[in-house]
């Protein structure tokens, strides 16, 4: 793998894998998302509970080949958020 920093899997992770039909080629990276901090602008595929809670446990994103890519694309946007306002 070209960028090997940005995959890797822990097979030993009580939760492994976290998400339902996640795929051989599942990706841990962003094990708690980033992009959750992005509500409704993440881009995922996600729902919000009736206590109005995101829930992410349809998106795959992160964890997917590209999802390194993507979450880096979007890096900009989760600083903005971490401003200091003055």
């Amino acid at each position: 793998m070209e960028n090997n920093f940005s995959y890797f899997q822990n097979y030993k992770c009580t939760y492994f894998p976290c998400h339902k039909n996640a795929g051989e080629n599942f990706n841990c990276m962003f094990c708690y998302c980033p992009l959750y901090a992005l509500g409704d602008k993440c881009g995922g595929n996600f729902t919000y509970t009736q206590d109005g809670i995101k829930d992410c446990s349809d998106c795959f994103i992160p964890h997917s080949e590209n999802g390194y890519s993507y979450v880096i694309s979007k890096i900009d946007k989760i600083k903005k958020l971490a401003e200091r306002e003055d």
